[in-house]
């Protein structure tokens, strides 16, 4: 008889059974791993080689190629700035580095209070409201850096209550 899986690999293992007859199963398989669980564990790529006869090494590979991927559960919201040309040219680097000052963390890092995870994004069709941040699933546009901080401050309110 099989070992009893732990909580978070049940759940890998029925997001990624059904997509395994898939062509290019890979890329499905994860996407549906961090839109269920919120991130990709180290312990979901031998699952996924084993069911899609691929070594551990290809499906880290994938993993750690893409930015999208999360390795590790992330903050209560997540906060993403967009990175591209348009962002850029209105002011997004600044507030990346203003961003990276007030929340005392960068890309791909959580605040210490858990509440936000800061990541990059390369593009979030909003370059006429540029820059914009995503904020969960919400897009803000034409955000300078005290707008940036009224975001953050309702997002540390909601994270407390």
């Amino acid at each position: 008889m099989k070992p009893e899986l732990p909580p978070v690999l049940k759940q890998v293992a029925e997001l990624i059974d059904p997509l395994v007859d898939l062509p290019g199963a890979t890329l499905p398989m994860l996407h549906a791993i961090q839109d269920g669980i919120g991130y990709v564990p180290d312990e979901a790529v031998p699952m996924i080689a084993e069911r899609l006869n691929l070594s551990r090494a290809e499906v880290h590979g994938v993993v750690t190629f893409y930015h999208h991927y999360r390795r590790h559960a992330p903050g209560k919201h997540v906060v993403q700035i967009c990175r591209a040309e348009a962002c850029q040219s209105m002011g997004a680097r600044q507030l990346e580095a203003h961003a990276r000052k007030t929340l005392g963390c960068d890309y791909h890092e959580t605040t210490a209070d858990g509440a936000i995870t800061l990541e990059a994004v390369y593009c979030l069709g909003n370059c006429a409201c540029a820059p914009a941040i995503r904020v969960d699933d919400e897009i803000v546009g034409r955000v300078s850096n005290a707008r940036f901080d009224e975001v953050i401050a309702e997002l540390r309110e909601e994270a407390q209550a």
